[in-house]
């Protein structure tokens, strides 16, 4: 049985016992090119303090330990290690201790992955570890509290680009290898073993620098530089990443006065990464899908500036001072969301970045808090396995939206003054939740307690409506009610709000415009809105205007009729946003029939000046068509859509960014309707040409994904689609479109290749699973059994990453009831709770995807249900 699953207990017990120095580590990846090299030397050397007299242990999960020596004494491999652990005994009050051993490369996407660019050949390493896969690379204490300065050397093919989280010192030529180089990186601040990074490979490098002046006259030199895979390099517009990051890097010393602590700040944009971005010090890690090979809308371009000040708030929010034990991962990345889309908004040209925060992270953050897997902001996290999974909506988007809430409740300035004093009482070392509360404390003059533990602290979302007394064509009383029951305790949990009622009204072309608003505080269940008594009754009366606080709206009957009559007509972007989410959340909790949701859709989306507002409605209306509406009128509702969509391809402005979103959308619905593929063939074809719309890789695939789904792809037409694309996402779409098939012997050969064997890389494994289930539900019934019954093996015989991807995306998505059946006496619903009830004592990581996806098929057959 693995012991890779450290435990929050284990963690304190020996943060309590240890303090950690410094490591010297020395990886060697010289023959990472060779496939049938497995693994690579890696050498670690701690020093560290100990109480005299104790034993504790490391963290190593690989290959084989070859020697121990702890104080200059050896220890014996086969008596200290403990499978994913190295057992330390006598310790004295300073100790050293050096581990050899030999690390494994990753096809997961966990510690250093190594990865075969099919376009040239040439082989790739880089390294992710959040939360504890460090010591998938060297062997260390692998906890956030044990932070140490780290020096790093790496050897490796002389033409190679190294970098890590430090600056390179020097580079020598291995003695009797004239094709081996080594790379020795300086020693770096005090920072956690996860966000330790190394870089490896034939990398495309573009180099910059910023700097700045400081009043005391004192400058800060940064340099920069960008990697990405050589065969992406023409692809790779480097110099609008450097503008990015330099507005960035301005924006965050000014605004954090402090500076940035790292030395120089490098960013890889790599393959197969697991996560949008990762916030290495000194080598931030993005995903190489935010370099744009194929054509890319502005929302697209938008989002990775998010992400990359996300990454950079980090710098400070997370890496200068990161939370104790991962209970308080919000410490950093709920901070990180909102501070990304503030820069966004502040150092960029974009203007749109909170409209698409509420439309879309926050969007994230509802349909986690709706799961019965939900919890508070500051979560319980007993171990590893429960902090990998709640890198989630909650953590990330429903965090960010309380601090959002929480500017607006004690101020801007409060709030940054705050944060001032915390990265400067806190520098290089690790906190919890009240050290940030007493730093916010201190700023604005307030006592956080009793607001940390009403939104940090409770978990579901608070519901807003207003019930309005009509007295004539006025407005009598206004009353607006919260309904807000935490899920996990059942009480209600009547949070204070600050937010404003927006008044619209038709101008003299119609237009639906902003004529006043009443900013007020909401603090339990109802709250009479005095100010509107005898106002003439607006058009539109909008809760939670300019999106101030976490909470669904739930719009009055006259609000409503409004917006499904003259959606289109609202000018105001973020108002516009935020009706299209109160009719999603209305669609998806069953309120209203989820074909109305796709009949506003198809009637005011055409008119939607917002890239990424369309992209976000078109994608859930897919959704709709797919999941929320119910069989007996689902092939009408999605071919009406389909037509709409073809319509607005041909009719978009030729070239445009809503062009494309119609384009890609129409592929994505086509893959369960047929009455749009003969126009995807003939634009293949090259007979049927859309003015402006170029058919790249990207959306090429796309196309094919969808004819394959119908059996109107044969292999040989794929396999001559990945001839013209011998590229990374090329293989991937090939291998999602070959998998698509709707033939038995395809979808068993697909199965067994996710399930039972493990060649499949990260990326690789979830196209094939994502093709898998592009098939009408009686081919894949026979699977319902086999999923159930491998849980729990893969879930032993997996790594987490890979694991979960199975788990989750191999979940049986038969969905449609039959006739007059409850949606809680479904056939897979049913055979989940059996499955639930018989596995009790199962990985609680594991059961939480089961319940979640358990959640997402019964919220679905309900929404069906509602007609």
């Amino acid at each position: 049985m693995s012991n890779h699953n450290l435990s929050r207990d284990e963690a304190a017990t020996r943060s309590a016992l240890i303090t950690t120095h410094s490591y010297d580590v020395t990886l060697d990846v010289r023959d990472a090119a060779d496939p049938d090299v497995a693994g690579y030397p890696s050498s670690s050397t701690i020093a560290f303090s100990a109480e005299p007299g104790s034993a504790t242990f490391l963290d190593f999960i690989g290959g084989d330990v070859h020697s121990v020596v702890l104080n200059g004494a050896p220890l014996d491999p086969a008596t200290v290690v403990d499978r994913n652990r190295i057992l330390l005994a006598g310790l004295a009050a300073e100790n050293t201790v050096t581990v050899q051993a030999t690390a494994l490369y990753s096809r997961s996407g966990e510690g250093m992955h190594r990865f075969v660019d099919p376009a040239d050949g040439q082989c790739y390493l880089y390294t992710q570890y959040e939360p504890a896969d460090s010591r998938r690379v060297f062997a260390n204490f692998e906890q956030p509290d044990l932070k140490a300065e780290f020096t790093f050397h790496v050897i490796a093919p002389s033409g190679w680009e190294v970098a890590s989280n430090g600056a390179e010192t020097a580079r020598t030529q291995v003695p009797d290898d004239a094709a081996a180089t080594r790379w020795d990186f300086a020693t770096t601040q005090r920072m956690s073993t996860y966000i330790t990074s190394i870089l490896a490979g034939p990398y495309f490098k573009a180099t910059d620098h910023w700097g700045t002046t400081f009043d005391d006259g004192t400058h800060l030199d940064v340099p920069l530089a960008l990697y990405c895979r050589a065969s992406l390099a023409e692809a790779f517009d480097a110099r609008e990443l450097f503008k990015l990051t330099k507005n960035g890097l301005e924006f965050f010393n000014e605004l954090f006065d402090y500076p940035y602590p790292w030395g120089k700040y490098d960013q890889a944009f790599v393959p197969e990464y697991n996560l949008g971005a990762m916030e290495n010090p000194g080598l931030v890690t993005f995903t190489e899908k935010y370099v744009f090979a194929s054509r890319a809308t502005d929302a697209q371009y938008q989002a990775r500036a998010n992400t990359l000040m996300h990454e950079m708030a980090h710098m400070w929010f997370g890496d200068l001072v990161t939370m104790t034990w991962w209970d308080d991962l919000w410490l950093k990345e709920s901070f990180a969301d909102f501070m990304g889309t503030l820069g966004v908004d502040r150092a960029t040209d974009w203007d749109s970045a909170w409209v698409t925060f509420a439309g879309k992270r926050k969007a994230w953050a509802y349909v986690q808090d709706q799961l019965p897997t939900t919890h508070p902001i500051v979560a319980d996290i007993p171990d590893l396995e429960a902090a990998k999974q709640n890198f989630d909506g909650i953590t990330y988007a429903k965090g960010a939206s309380v601090l959002k809430q929480l500017v607006a409740y004690v101020g801007f300035d409060a709030f940054i003054a705050g944060s001032r004093q915390y990265f400067r009482q806190h520098a290089y070392g690790n906190t919890s939740l009240q050290d940030l509360l007493h730093a916010l404390g201190d700023a604005s003059g307030r006592d956080l307690g009793h607001w940390a533990r009403q939104w940090l602290q409770t978990a579901g979302i608070p519901t807003l409506a207003a019930a309005i007394v009509d007295d004539g064509g006025t407005m009598g009383t206004v009353t607006i009610s919260q309904d807000a029951v935490d899920p996990l305790s059942g009480k209600q949990e009547l949070r204070p709000h600050r937010l404003r009622l927006g008044l619209y009204e038709p101008d003299a072309s119609g237009n639906l415009i902003r004529v006043d608003s009443v900013e007020l505080d909401i603090t339990g269940p109802s709250t009479v809105v005095e100010e509107l008594s005898g106002r003439p009754r607006p058009a539109l009366l909008l809760l939670n205007d300019e999106d101030l606080t976490y909470a669904k709206v739930r719009l009055d009957a006259v609000s409503e009729e409004t917006v499904r009559s003259s959606l289109d007509r609202i000018q105001d972007p973020m108002a516009r946003a935020l009706c299209w989410t109160a009719l999603w959340d209305s669609a998806r909790d069953g309120v209203t029939p989820a074909a109305r949701y796709v009949a506003a859709v198809e009637r005011f989306a055409p008119a939607e000046t917002g890239i990424g507002a369309l992209q976000t409605i078109l994608a859930n209306a897919a959704m709709a068509i797919e999941r929320y509406v119910p069989a007996p009128g689902r092939d009408g509702v999605r071919k009406d859509f389909l037509a709409v969509a073809a319509a607005q391809l041909r009719s978009a402005v030729p070239g445009s960014d809503q062009q494309l979103a119609w384009a890609r959308v129409l592929a994505e619905v086509s893959r369960h309707g047929d009455s749009q593929l003969p126009l995807l063939r003939g634009i293949l074809a090259g007979g049927d040409v859309v003015d402006g719309l170029v058919v790249d890789a990207e959306l090429r695939w796309s196309f094919w994904q969808a004819l394959a789904a119908h059996g109107l792809a044969s292999l040989a037409e794929l396999d001559a689609e990945l001839a013209r694309d011998k590229t990374a996402s090329g293989r991937e779409g090939h291998a999602l479109a070959a998998s698509a098939r709707p033939d038995p012997a395809v979808k068993a050969a697909a199965w067994d290749a996710s399930v039972n064997a493990s060649g499949l890389s990260n990326e690789l494994l979830s196209a094939t699973i994502t093709g898998f289930g592009l098939a009408p539900a009686a081919m894949l019934d026979r699977y319902v059994e086999p999923y159930f019954d491998s849980l729990e093996r893969v879930w032993a015989e997996r790594s987490i990453e890979i694991a979960g991807r199975i788990v989750r995306g191999l979940f049986p998505g038969a969905q449609d009831p039959g006739p007059g059946q409850e949606p809680g006496t479904h056939p897979v619903v049913a055979r989940t709770d059996r499955w639930l009830q018989e596995h009790e004592h199962a990985p609680r990581a594991l059961r939480r995807i089961i319940i979640e996806q358990r959640s997402h098929l019964l919220r679905a057959l309900t929404a069906q249900a509602a007609g």
